[in-house]
């Protein structure tokens, strides 16, 4: 097994099937050693979905929760796409956006759901730059969606 697979797998997590892209966009696009991740939303490796906002239904912790489960469908997409999350030699961005209620204002510690797994399993290789905006409203009424960009190990 390859090692950041090993370390997610020693961390009590599995990936989920890759989501497919519900619109006309690539789930990666790349251009040299960087490759955009496209949004995923909260989905459980079962299927279902994280959905609500914050604040107004879903507490901070849930928030988390959901974001983490961002950051692995992200991994099992950046799976899919290089065959290997060996190849990620690096997170460079993270953006997480949070459907909120008008007076939520713990965003970032919501998506700190996906930024805290990928500085586990990539160490200080996992560490980003990052937004988490709140907003009024996500597609299906998902609780949070998260994005990256990261860099890329030649094959």
């Amino acid at each position: 097994m390859p090692e950041i697979e090993a370390k997610l797998a020693a961390m009590g997590h599995r990936l989920p099937p890759p989501p497919e892209p519900v619109g006309n966009y690539l789930a990666a696009s790349r251009s040299g050693n960087i490759m955009w991740m496209a949004g995923v939303g909260s989905r459980r490796d079962d299927g279902t979905r994280i959905t609500g906002k914050l604040g107004a239904g879903l507490t901070t912790d849930q928030g988390y929760e959901a974001a983490r489960w961002c950051a692995l469908n992200l991994l099992a997409r950046m799976k899919a796409e290089l065959g290997d999350l060996d190849r990620v030699s690096r997170i460079l961005k993270v953006v997480g956006f949070v459907n909120s209620a008008p007076d939520f204002g713990e965003q970032a510690k919501v998506v700190d759901g996906a930024s805290d797994l990928f500085v586990e399993l990539f160490g200080e290789h996992g560490r980003h730059s990052r937004s988490a905006p709140g907003m009024a409203a996500l597609p299906g009424g998902t609780a949070v969606i998260v994005e990256c960009v990261v860099e890329v190990a030649d094959a």
